[in-house]
């Protein structure tokens, strides 16, 4: 079967790609607390007429749309949850809520989620197989793709494929990233406890300065990118808290260190973390302090499968022209991961910048927001991709 315009059908949607969005991104909810989100998904996708389960995962929302043939089943994911952020933008339709606000597009995501179930009910008859959209709660960090694993997203039936997007600020409007293998790294967090022996800031050697060796590790930590690890190899330490202390002239009796490691490689992410706590005790030790150290797990990397790459990279040169498509990967991260660790599929990346400021604030910043033709891109990118599976 030749596949549609889904560019041009996508372009039509335009205003309720809008509209979807800023109604949304006025009322951003964060993770496992989309209530008003989750609920305005299934009142859409059940007046598409789609056989729909809300509380996946807590609150999380899983559509059905079964076609008239048998074929494969192609999971689509879209997230929904805000960040605890105070918008600081001018547009008109900023956050209502004080303190959060959509700062990663899932708004946008969201209404691109509900576009495509609208665009293949309209061709459910046409359908060999099945899509099974998932509007999943709490991607950022919360553990949102696990809670909805754990509610049985991916059985009844089991997805033989899955797809999934992000808008993409890095990226200008009219392009897009698809990358076979690794797109996005792994993620965990790692807390370092130094401790020291308090005492007066006018008597320094009376006490044991755990600041001065929390300051110490922080520097040596910064070699083990550069002398540790394989120069092929993409890895992130980064330190983003340090908290000691409660006035200028005392020392404390301990500091804390909060960071992250992002990599593509499970072996290396372990040979880092190794290095992590034999530098973190070795120097507090030398400074006559003591370290501890508590690691969390919070994302899989996303590993794209070949044959799904090949798929979507397809279909966005289809709707953005070959010379558009850009292979970059990224060390940010993603559950997604988690899902295409059990199903094979690909994660890609729409462009939505533009020349404007107002479309140049990266990923979680107060005055994120992006250019929303970037929207038709995605859905046309994703129609197109889906369609190969159960229009063929």
């Amino acid at each position: 079967m030749t596949i549609p315009d889904f560019k041009r059908e996508a372009a039509a949607l335009y205003d309720d790609l809008v509209r979807v969005r800023r109604d949304l991104h006025r009322h951003p909810e964060l993770g496992f607390q989309e209530v008003r989100t989750a609920g305005i998904v299934a009142e859409t996708l059940t007046g598409l007429g789609l056989e729909v389960q809300t509380g996946v995962g807590q609150t999380g929302v899983v559509a059905l749309l079964e076609g008239a043939r048998p074929g494969p089943n192609v999971l689509l994911r879209f997230d929904m949850d805000a960040l605890p952020i105070q918008e600081e933008s001018s547009n008109a339709y900023i956050s209502t809520r004080p303190g959060v606000m959509h700062a990663c597009g899932h708004d946008g995501h969201v209404s691109m989620g509900l576009a495509l179930a609208d665009l293949f009910v309209r061709r459910q008859d046409q359908m060999a197989g099945s899509l099974k959209f998932l509007f999943q709660p709490a991607e950022e960090g919360l553990g949102g793709a696990l809670a909805v694993m754990a509610g049985g997203v991916l059985e009844n039936p089991r997805p033989d494929v899955a797809l999934a997007m992000h808008l993409w600020s890095p990226v200008h409007v009219g392009q897009a990233r698809v990358v076979d293998g690794p797109a996005m790294a792994s993620s965990s967090v790692f807390t370092l406890t130094v401790e020291g022996r308090g005492g007066h800031g006018a008597a320094p050697h009376l006490a044991t300065d755990p600041i001065v060796a929390a300051a110490q590790i922080v520097t040596a930590l910064q070699s083990i990118v550069s002398r540790n690890t394989n120069p092929n190899d993409s890895v992130v330490v980064s330190i983003g808290e340090f908290s000691a202390g409660t006035t200028f002239n005392v020392i404390p009796e301990r500091a804390i260190l909060k960071g992250t490691v992002r990599s593509y490689d499970t072996a290396t992410h372990r040979m880092v973390y190794r290095r992590i706590l034999e530098m973190a005790t070795s120097v507090a030790t030398a400074f006559g302090c003591r370290a501890t150290m508590e690691t969390v797990a919070i994302v899989a990397a996303v590993h794209n499968a070949p044959e799904p790459t090949a798929v979507v990279r397809a279909a966005a040169e289809r709707v953005l022209g070959a010379e558009n498509i850009l292979e970059h990967r990224t060390m940010a991260a993603e559950d997604m991961g988690f899902i295409l660790q059990e199903i094979p599929g690909c994660y890609f990346f729409v462009g939505c910048s533009n020349g404007d400021l107002a479309t140049q604030y990266p990923h979680h910043h107060p005055r994120f927001d992006f250019d929303e033709r970037a929207m038709v891109d995605g859905v046309a990118i994703m129609a197109e991709a889906a369609g190969r599976y159960v229009l063929a």
